[in-house]
């Protein structure tokens, strides 16, 4: 999945070109500008998204009303309480290990743009909460984590709402016997970053997130192996781990060490590092692979927490920043490409790495050097916005890539609550497969997903809102969590908050 940098003559040279389409073009506009859009809007938008995927008893105050209580039984064959947590996209799994990366990144999110969210933090918290109370369910037990809920194989089979489910709530777990140490160290990271956002507002629940997360990696360093081959039968393909599970090890010890202030876990980082893959040339930043999140993170250790010990991790950082400059990476309409699955969650992860990492240069007064060329933490800024700027409307088909933003979106995104007559409006099952001549038909989705942000467009930037193209027209809740952080700087960049 990663890809090579460029030599530094290139480099340079493709970068000023890059720069001077930039500034050439009028779309591409650096922060402290006129807003081309309306990013409170769209901040707002993209936590409410979260509602829509809630799983289990809704609370008083959903305000996404067209979804009803589901899965309330989740847990029963294994004698748990597994009521709650997020559907990961839009099918009615829960899927342990891309809802753990995404509750990261909602956390991450808030700890270095909270302070800008204004009203929206509350609801943001809200967003996280109703993930970890899932996942301090799921970690209940010493050496066991509950890391699926429900077969993905029988549920693909159906097409029906979360309230009407009739599909096998298979209960999947790993422990001593059956590893997973990936999904077992990002849950560790979910929690121990959500500790840092109660810690104010909740002691007590922090206290127990943050105590939670130090069990979790204990178990997940001690007992190594990946779940793709344990569980293969229930996570392979839909969330098989590719990149093994040392970016998830170094990853959760990262996010260990800046909740816990542990000198424990920055001697594991020290010493373990390198095997870890920390200076791999993987530059795919996602639910599959964190190497590059955990260079961004612990880079701040170096730049502003002054931790001398971490300082190639600032040059592993830029190695990543420079890797993002040849234009060979961008779709003729200037989207960032990674693959044809989902692309949108690179565009996403990548935009807030961009805005993160250009806070702490400017914190320490440093910039990027790529092969001689200086980039600046604006140039971040500016190429973050380039790309958020896109999803939103800025693009050869004038189309926002957010259901229910802007005046073009979206009408028949792969989701099955979205797509299917809500209860109130068709209060009668479903069955499995009736649901299916929706699924193909042409009409748009009666239920507003707002704020979704679906796979986007193909690498010539088209899109044919296909209800039956997953790999375009699929929401997932990873591809929303780590566009809020660059939403509420934008907003705070812009007067807007």
């Amino acid at each position: 999945m990663g890809f090579s940098v460029f030599s530094s003559v290139f480099v340079v040279g493709l970068f000023s070109i890059l720069l001077n389409n930039a500034a050439a073009h009028p779309k591409h506009q650096s922060p402290r500008q006129s807003a081309s859009h309306n990013y409170k809007d769209a901040l707002t938008k993209s936590i409410l998204y979260f509602e829509g995927q809630r799983s289990g008893k809704l609370p008083p105050n959903q305000r996404v009303t067209w979804r009803k209580d589901s899965g309330l039984s989740d847990g029963s064959a294994l004698h748990v309480d597994l009521v709650g947590g997020y559907y990961d996209a839009g099918d009615n799994v829960k899927f342990g290990f891309p809802m753990a990366f995404t509750t990261t990144m909602l956390s991450w999110s808030v700890i270095e743009f909270g302070g800008l969210m204004k009203s929206e933090l509350q609801n943001a918290r809200e967003a996280i909460k109703w993930s970890t109370d899932y996942l301090l369910k799921a970690t209940a037990h010493p050496d066991t984590i509950y890391v699926q809920v429900g077969d993905a194989n029988k549920d693909h089979a159906c097409w029906e709402r979360p309230e009407d489910m009739d599909t096998p709530r298979t209960v999947v777990k790993i422990d001593k016997n059956n590893p997973g140490t990936e999904v077992a160290a990002e849950t560790a990271a979910a929690l121990a970053a959500a500790s840092l956002v109660f810690r104010r507002t909740d002691r007590t629940y922090s206290k127990l997130l943050a105590t939670r997360a130090i069990r979790v990696f204990a178990f997940a360093n001690k007992y190594r192996g990946t779940y793709s081959t344990t569980l293969k039968r229930y996570v392979c393909p839909f969330y098989c781990d590719f990149s093994g599970y040392q970016d998830e090890l170094l990853w959760g010890a990262a996010w260990l060490h800046k909740a816990t202030k542990n000198p424990m876990y920055l001697n594991y980082i020290q010493q373990n590092g390198l095997t870890l893959g920390a200076d791999e040339g993987d530059n795919t930043f996602g639910w599959d692979n964190k190497h590059v999140g955990a260079r961004i993170l612990l880079s701040k250790a170096f730049l502003v927490q002054k931790v001398q010990s971490l300082h190639d991790y600032k040059g592993q950082s830029d190695y990543f920043i420079c890797s993002l400059i040849p234009q060979s990476q961008y779709t003729p309409g200037g989207l960032l490409f990674k693959m044809d699955d989902s692309n949108m969650q690179y565009v996403t992860s990548t935009s807030f790495l961009l805005v993160t990492y250009a806070k702490y240069l400017t914190t320490s007064h440093k910039v990027v050097n790529c092969g001689g060329s200086i980039v600046t933490p604006k140039k971040l800024r500016t190429l973050a916005k380039q790309q958020v700027d896109y999803l939103l409307g800025d693009n050869p088909l004038k189309m926002s890539y957010m259901v229910g933003y802007g005046p073009r979106y979206p009408q028949r995104i792969h989701h099955r609550g979205s797509s299917l007559p809500s209860i109130a409006s068709h209060p009668s099952k479903i069955q499995c497969t009736a649901g299916f001549s929706v699924m193909k038909s042409q009409s748009p989705n009666p239920n507003i997903l707002i704020g979704a942000v679906v796979g986007g467009p193909d690498g010539k930037d088209r899109f044919p809102d296909q209800r039956s193209d997953y790999f375009q027209s699929e929401p997932a809740t990873y591809i929303n969590a780590p566009l809020v952080g660059s939403l509420a700087y934008l907003a705070h960049s812009f007067g807007q908050l």
